[in-house]
């Protein structure tokens, strides 16, 4: 691979662990313009009137019901947002297109619908694909005449997802690729008219394809029965001598690998979107449910622990669609440059590549967020939550299929510091340095005090610049202990994951508030969601600390590294209950989490 070039600090993957980023690098919900925020308006008239007066329907699965609807949207441009105008698409920045995922996604299943297609379905050929094959097809994609599938998982490759099976041979005329194998939980595949199927070449080059439904061999299996996302079609993909074009290669022989999993980045920003929109659809339903339910004749609302569990939920919606924004404009950045990473052909964009730490804990935080709202919603609802009448349910249901999608939380989490390993060792990312300074840091460091400071956001951003280092010290410690086999001791990388995931979220969140303050607006509701989050972070990132510390060291040496836990966290705690209530009050007046956080 040739030599990548220099970025600045904070459109570097993985490099906010190391340096400071100014508010002002950041983008935020706040800096969309009017254009911008005319697409989400769009969606949202879109979802009004064409698929939430239909949810019976479509949870049933009415016949061509949701493909009219699908390509209803297509004609608006909502499929094609990412695709150069050259092929029919809208060509929309990133940031614009999150608030799109967000209104599609307020049905789970008609989400994932649109986001297989949009996503995994048609970029795979956007950023692969050769001209001709861009020509004759981008297009059909990006206006909803054709829907797009991909097809990558089995039965025995889940998580192990280069451990298929799924074999490819090229015919005795040199014409065609003869496919032979099953694919398993392929979204949309009752409705898809092209596919991205991976299979290896010869048994062993995992090479992508383009293939088309009605090519000879190709056929789907019965729906799934599933738990959730019922307006969704998952089906298997049955290719058995199926044959294609040798032109509907994709990337070339061998090339399959480095198409499934820069794909999955970008599908894992898409699917953290999605779950931030159907969140803030949650909390609204939850809002206005406490506001309606008379119990002891007052309304839910008043109560303290319904306010507790709505501020909560709005603090979780607030860091992660800060992070989301963040991540976003990051991407665009860094596709704007144009470089590319020629360790394929072709070569693809280095923004598909460069956020993929980032896109993996927007991922796995997202997704999580949107479960704990989703399961307090349907707790607000009491005994109405657990019927089919009312939404919370469904919500539930079709919440869970995300921590599961785009390969799952616990493999997300062990690719988070994994990641950062593997770019060090390729000299990409200065990992051993920045461990050995900290650790030397550390070790020699006196208690720490937050110099007299008053304003409780500095001390907050101060707490994460901590928690940085707190991060990269126990990588340093677990690395010592257990070398290049630290991949294995999988309970303690998934600690340090987690410290970093909520120091992402904690500083997305922070630099947002700080960004908006210096900017003149009213941040009162900003600072009690983000201060919200910081002081519960906190007991979460040390108790972390403890157990991975606990796991790789013992005795005098142990209580020696809890004590550098316990001052790099040193944090005087702040009066959570007065915080919430004050977003719970805010967001009963206003009703929505988006009218909660504007700023005046």
């Amino acid at each position: 691979m040739a030599e990548l070039k220099s970025l600045p600090p904070h459109l570097i993957g993985g490099n906010f662990l190391l340096v400071e980023t100014e508010p002002n690098l950041i983008f935020t919900p706040e800096d969309l313009s009017s254009e911008q925020r005319l697409m989400a308006q769009t969606a949202e008239k879109f979802m009004e009137k064409e698929v939430l007066p239909h949810i019976e329907e479509l949870e049933h699965q009415e016949p061509g019901l949701t493909q009219k609807i699908f390509r209803k949207a297509g004609e608006l441009g909502l499929l094609g947002m990412g695709v150069p105008a050259d092929y029919d698409g809208l060509d929309l920045d990133r940031a614009t297109i999150v608030g799109v995922e967000e209104q599609l996604s307020r049905l789970g299943g008609f989400g994932v619908t649109c986001g297989a297609h949009s996503g995994i379905g048609t970029q795979p050929l956007q950023y692969f694909g050769t001209e001709a094959q861009k020509k004759k097809y981008l297009a059909k994609l990006a206006t909803g005449e054709w829907m797009g599938a991909y097809a990558l998982s089995e039965a025995g490759s889940g998580s192990d997802a280069l451990g298929l099976r799924t074999k490819a041979e090229l015919s005795p005329d040199g014409q065609h690729y003869i496919l032979n194998g099953t694919k398993m939980w392929i979204s949309n595949a009752a409705w898809a008219d092209l596919f991205t199927v991976f299979a290896k070449v010869d048994g062993q080059h995992v090479s992508a394809f383009l293939v088309e439904k009605t090519f000879p061999g190709v056929s789907t299996g019965k729906e799934e029965h599933k738990l959730g996302i019922k307006t969704s079609s998952t089906r298997r993909v049955i290719l058995e001598d199926a044959q294609v074009p040798v032109e509907n290669l994709l990337g070339g022989v061998g090339k399959g690998a480095y198409i499934a999993f820069n794909i999955l980045n970008a599908g894992r920003f898409k699917l953290g979107a999605g779950a931030i929109g159907a969140a803030k659809e949650s909390l609204k339903v939850a809002t206005r449910y406490a506001l309606e339910r008379q119990q002891f004749g007052r309304p839910l609302a008043s109560f303290g622990l319904i306010q507790h569990k709505l501020a909560e939920m709005a603090t979780r919606i607030f860091v992660g669609e800060s992070a989301i924004y963040r991540t976003a404009a990051m991407m665009d950045a860094v596709f704007a440059t144009g470089e590319t990473m020629d360790s394929t052909t072709p070569p693809f964009p280095r923004g598909l590549d460069e956020f993929a730490l980032e896109c993996s804990i927007i991922k796995v935080a997202c997704s999580e967020i949107l479960d704990d709202v989703a399961d307090e919603s349907l707790q607000i609802h009491g005994g109405y939550g657990y019927t089919e009448e009312f939404p919370a349910a469904r919500t539930v249901r079709d919440s869970r299929i995300n921590r599961i999608f785009e390969g799952t939380n616990e493999i997300n989490r062990l690719f988070i510091p994994g990641l950062l390993m593997r770019r060090a060792q390729r000299g990409r990312f200065p990992l051993v340095a920045a461990i050995t300074k900290v650790t030397k840091e550390l070790l020699d460091m006196s208690p720490l005090s937050d110099g007299g400071e008053s304003d409780e956001l500095a001390v907050a951003q101060a707490l994460l610049v901590n928690a940085k280092k707190l991060a990269l010290f126990i990588a340093g410690v677990a690395h010592q202990k257990h070398g290049d086999k630290l991949i294995e001791e999988q309970e303690v990388v998934a600690a340090i994951a987690d410290i970093i995931i909520e120091v992402y979220l904690g500083e997305s969140a922070v630099l947002r508030t700080w960004k908006a303050r210096k900017a003149g607006g009213n941040v009162t509701v900003m600072s009690d969601l983000t201060l919200a989050f910081i002081n519960d972070a906190v007991g979460r990132m040390e108790l972390l600390a403890r157990q991975a510390l606990a796991a790789t060291s013992q005795g005098d040496e142990l209580k020696a590294r809890l004590g550098i836990v316990r001052r790099l966290m040193r944090w005087s705690p702040l009066n959570g209950v007065a915080l919430r209530r004050r977003v719970a009050k805010r967001l009963c007046e206003v009703g929505s989490f988006p009218a909660l956080v504007a700023v005046k």
